[in-house]
């Protein structure tokens, strides 16, 4: 039985964890995480201080040897109980996630399943991590390879996805046997707070997972980056931070992983089912609410269907109900906060200023809360902001394109090439297209990319490395060669 929401947060630990044990910040302070749908406060969590931030670096580091030693069955094994723990407490998961960021709890076990679904993938790959054995072509000396753990990690995870952003590094981390320190992002802390526990309740050993919640983000983690101890950096989360945090990572040459902003074109060619083009868009644009960096945030459509499709989209879009996310009937949460929720106000005026046209909403809901309407806007230009910057909000604008060309063309004319989907039933177009774009993922006939099977990442702006699939175990091991002379 779910627990009810008071119960709830009495059990999230709203301490740093460092070295195994839950404890106050050094300097005593603390921070207020609200509830995105009212603004009212939820709970208190700790605000470290960049000492706390070294002592828990201090402890994954003291913690790394020993964690690299344990069997990799072993680790599996932890893996394995901790994504089934997380899907029997599945309710709860959701109910905190709905409670910290808005999302309709509907949604948010849908995070659960995936966030989940990363334990249990890594699971089965920390005991399938290979080397490999080779004559020289001399024949004087065997070659020998191996993978061994890059050592410990900093994980710096965004608020849109408290489960799942967490669980993608945390599960390969562990199969792989490193050690880490967490920095969630301070608008959402309980969720990753929540594992955590979870994660020591299971026997995870003292200091090869460190939580710091802060504040205060560049003061706490710039001093871990800067120091020998650390030997990996893994960042979800805004290109402009991610560049910082690749220069800081210079010093010491981290290994890194970035997976930065996205403006993921959505194409809709002549020869598309427009219908199940719609549906995937309202899968491509409203998940999370529209705040994920895989949102559908350009739509191009062939111009002999898009007003078809703008007014089918439109229609779609105008029926979901707005609300508390913790509601029965709720499809559109809150956005994080008002500043967020105003940010998309202004590229909609911008765009509508320059000529779009408002098919649905186009403003923000009256009242408590950071809602806005679910909107859809037709003749974008070409100048609109918001073809240039990413949306992170329910808004669709939809522009159009004449023939294949212009439409790729349109497609990677963005310094970002995380994701970009493409509807179309011809096949051979599906190849021309795909290999044209400038993209890390391309999702063909379907609204949703992320498979914690397949790898996650982007190319250009968007970041480099991968998350997930077989490669996502590769982002956390080194190789080493050995010369073995005969």
């Amino acid at each position: 039985m779910a627990l009810t929401q008071k119960a709830l947060l009495d059990e999230v630990p709203t301490g740093l964890l460092i070295g195994g044990r839950w404890r106050e910040a050094s300097g005593g302070g603390r921070f207020d995480v609200t509830d995105p749908a009212t603004g009212s406060r939820l709970t208190t969590c700790a605000d470290a201080t960049p000492d706390d931030g070294l002592a828990a670096l201090a402890a994954a580091h003291e913690a790394q040897a020993s964690w690299a030693a344990v069997p990799p069955r072993d680790r599996s094994e932890l893996l394995r109980s901790a994504f089934e723990v997380l899907t029997e407490r599945a309710d709860d998961l959701a109910l905190l996630m709905t409670l910290e960021m808005g999302k309709a709890v509907a949604e948010a076990r849908g995070e659960v399943a995936y966030g989940a679904e990363f334990f249990r993938w890594f699971a089965e790959e920390a005991v399938r991590v290979h080397g490999r054995y080779s004559v020289a072509p001399n024949g004087a000396t065997r070659l020998l390879t191996m993978k061994q753990p890059v050592g410990p990690t900093l994980m710096i995870t965004p608020w849109n996805f408290p489960l799942a952003m967490g669980t993608r590094k945390i599960g390969p981390a562990i199969a792989a046997g490193c050690t880490m320190v967490v920095k969630p992002a301070h608008e959402t802390p309980l969720t990753m707070l929540f594992l955590a526990k979870v994660l020591q309740d299971l026997g995870l050993p003292d200091g090869v997972l460190n939580v710091v919640t802060t504040t205060h983000s560049g003061d706490v983690c710039e001093p871990l980056i800067r120091d020998p101890r650390l030997r990996k950096l893994t960042f979800t989360g805004s290109t402009g931070v991610g560049k910082v945090l690749v220069e800081q990572s210079a010093e010491q040459l981290l290994r890194l992983s970035m997976e930065l902003g996205g403006n993921a074109p959505f194409l809709v060619f002549e020869d598309a089912d427009v219908d199940a083009a719609v549906d995937g868009a309202m899968l491509a644009k409203m998940r999370n609410i529209g705040e994920a960096c895989t949102a559908a945030n350009r739509f191009y459509v062939h111009e002999s269907v898009a007003g078809e499709f703008a007014a089918k989209l439109a229609k779609r879009m105008g029926a979901l109900v707005v609300g508390k996310g913790t509601k029965k009937g709720v499809d559109v949460g809150p956005l994080i906060t008002d500043k967020q929720r105003s940010k998309v106000h202004e590229l909609v005026e911008d765009a509508v200023g320059r000529g779009a046209s408002v098919l649905t909403g186009g403003g923000p809901v009256p009242g408590k809360g950071y809602f806005y309407e679910p909107t859809v806007l037709a003749d974008v230009p070409g100048d609109a902001r918001l073809l240039a910057e990413e949306i992170f909000g329910p808004v669709a604008p939809v522009a159009t394109f004449t023939d294949e060309a212009d439409a790729v063309a349109k497609a990677n004319s963005s310094e970002y090439g995380l994701v970009g989907y493409v509807y179309t039933n011809d096949q051979r177009r599906v190849l021309r297209v795909a290999e044209a774009l400038e993209f890390g993922m391309i999702g063909v006939n379907t609204g949703i990319v992320s498979n914690p099977a397949a790898p996650f990442g982007g190319v250009k702006q968007s970041g480099f490395g991968r998350e997930g699939g077989f490669e996502g175990i590769d982002e956390y091991l080194e190789t080493k060669y050995v010369g073995l002379a005969l």
